[in-house]
């Protein structure tokens, strides 16, 4: 039996408000869909919600990341509809699970839990060898992406002062960072919850 397998046998009764971020390859996709099934939850990635808004203007991916480039609309247009979202199940009763590179940020003290992920880069360039981005391309969209980030809203996205909890991905393979991730939850006591980084409200 794996750890999964035994996850979901254990079926954990929580209503906690998790956010997942962390830069491609990273595995946040892989431990987000587990968390959903071992939680019974939601779960909503920005990857998702960028695919929405794609369609919403009739656009490819590669369209709509290259119009993303000529302003702050598309950007600010996913991070409103995160944002929503966040406020949504921050205040439902139920488990649920949401991921993107701002998540922790967007979501802010709303959140129970925030995790960061993050690798070596030569294992998240691996990781990422059967898409469509090569690992030059990745790396100046990470760059391209800080320098957004920094400029509309304040953020350094080197700063993980505000996770709860982040995990080198590269050191344990899916099922050991669920295991990580699920001991945390275990531990974690919404009655006694001190120590959390206060997050200011980003003006999005």
């Amino acid at each position: 039996m794996t750890s999964t397998d035994a996850a979901v046998d254990r079926r954990i009764d929580s209503n906690l408000f998790i956010t997942v971020s962390g830069p491609p390859g990273c595995g946040a996709t892989t431990l987000c869909e587990r968390l959903s099934t071992v939680l019974d939850c939601g779960y909503v990635s920005g990857g998702e919600i960028f695919r929405s808004i794609a369609e919403d203007r009739e656009m490819s991916l590669s369209q709509l990341v290259a119009k993303a480039g000529e302003s702050d609309a598309i950007d600010r247009e996913l991070d409103r509809r995160l944002r929503r979202i966040a406020e949504e199940w921050g205040a439902a009763n139920k488990a649920f699970v949401l991921e993107s590179r701002l998540a922790g940020w967007i979501a802010g003290n709303r959140a129970d839990l925030r995790i960061w992920l993050d690798a070596p880069e030569e294992v998240r360039v691996e990781r990422t060898a059967d898409r469509e981005e090569l690992s030059a391309e990745m790396r100046v969209r990470e760059v391209i992406e800080a320098q957004r980030y920094e400029s509309y809203y304040d953020i350094d996205v080197s700063d993980r002062s505000i996770y709860d909890l982040a995990i080198n991905t590269g050191r344990w393979n899916a099922d050991g960072t669920l295991a990580v991730v699920l001991a945390a939850i275990d531990e974690y006591d919404p009655e006694a919850d001190e120590g959390a980084v206060p997050t200011p409200n980003l003006e999005i």
